[in-house]
C-alpha cells in the first residue's frame, strides 16, 4: 500500500477569507473551482501541496483546524507575510521562534483556522 498525498478540507463561512490567506498571502494557485455551485468549492495548490476549500457555514462553525506548512526557508516566508499581510500573524507566535523541540516556527490565523509555518533545523 502506498499513499502519495494528504489533502485537507477546510470549511469557511466566507470562502473569500480563505482565498485571501492562501492565494494572495501564501501564493497558492487556484487549480479548480465551482464558484457558482450552491456551496462554493475551490481546489488550491502550491508546489506538491493541495487543499480543498469549501464555503459551508454549518461546517465552518463546527471545524476549526490547525495546519502546519513545512518550509526550507522560513525567513523568506516570514518576510513575505510580515511585509504584505501582517494581519495574518498570530499574536501568540508572531515572529520566527526557535521552539524547544528544535523547529523554527511562526503562526498565522484567519477567521477559520490556524497555520503554523515550520522549518526543522
Amino acid at each position: 500500500m502506498n499513499f502519495t498525498k494528504l489533502v485537507p478540507s477546510v470549511f469557511y463561512t466566507d470562502i473569500q477569507d480563505a482565498l485571501k490567506l492562501f492565494v494572495d498571502c501564501l501564493e497558492f494557485t487556484v487549480e479548480h473551482h465551482e464558484l457558482h455551485a450552491g456551496k462554493p468549492f475551490y481546489v488550491i495548490g502550491r508546489d506538491r501541496l493541495q487543499i480543498y476549500l469549501f464555503e459551508n457555514e454549518d461546517f465552518a462553525q463546527e471545524h476549526h483546524p490547525e495546519l502546519r506548512l513545512v518550509t526550507d526557508d522560513i525567513e523568506a516566508v516570514y518576510q513575505r507575510v510580515a511585509t504584505s499581510y501582517p494581519e495574518f500573524l498570530h499574536p501568540n507566535l508572531s515572529t520566527v521562534t526557535l521552539r524547544p523541540w528544535g523547529a523554527k516556527e511562526f503562526a498565522l490565523m484567519d477567521s477559520q483556522l490556524g497555520i503554523i509555518i515550520q522549518q526543522w533545523s
